[in-house]
């Protein structure tokens, strides 16, 4: 939804709520596809292993195998690509500060959630430190392209 040229700032406001809201919509019906196929599919592997198979062992399998693709797919990278990764790391990493800030957040809402805060707030200090070691790196390879003086 674009805003046409020389709209008032208050038509471009509602131009950007009205996009606003419809990326929240999109982004809670993804949340809520990805839920369901979660689901589905940890329900799929218990139910064709007779039992044997806990949907939280199969989705933690699912993570682990997710870390080492990561890790082989980040380590593979060309240096030439090395700036625009660090730029898609840091702009995931501030989602997971804004999730994090609500975690640490979320005793105000409903009493003895410790863990929750506890996990917040840990993950609130990692992805800081994965921001900030982003721009420090970025920043760096950046001035490798400078002209020196």
């Amino acid at each position: 939804m674009a805003t046409p040229v020389g709209a008032t700032p208050a038509e471009a406001a509602e131009g950007a709520r009205a996009a606003a809201e419809v990326a929240r919509q999109a982004a809670e019906a993804a949340a809520a596809y990805a839920d369901a196929a979660s689901a589905a599919v940890g329900a799929a592997a218990h139910g064709l292993s007779g039992g044997a198979i806990d949907p939280f062992v199969f989705r933690l399998a699912i993570f682990v195998l997710a870390v080492f693709v990561g890790y082989y797919v980040v380590w593979s990278v060309t240096p030439a690509l090395h700036t625009p990764l660090m730029s898609v790391t840091n702009a995931i990493s501030s989602v997971i500060v804004v999730g994090a800030l609500l975690a640490v957040g979320v005793d105000l809402a409903a009493p003895g959630t410790g863990w929750a805060r506890g996990f917040g707030f840990v993950g609130l200090v990692l992805a800081s430190v994965n921001i900030f070691g982003g721009f420090l790196v970025t920043s760096r390879m950046l001035a490798m392209y400078q002209k020196k003086k």
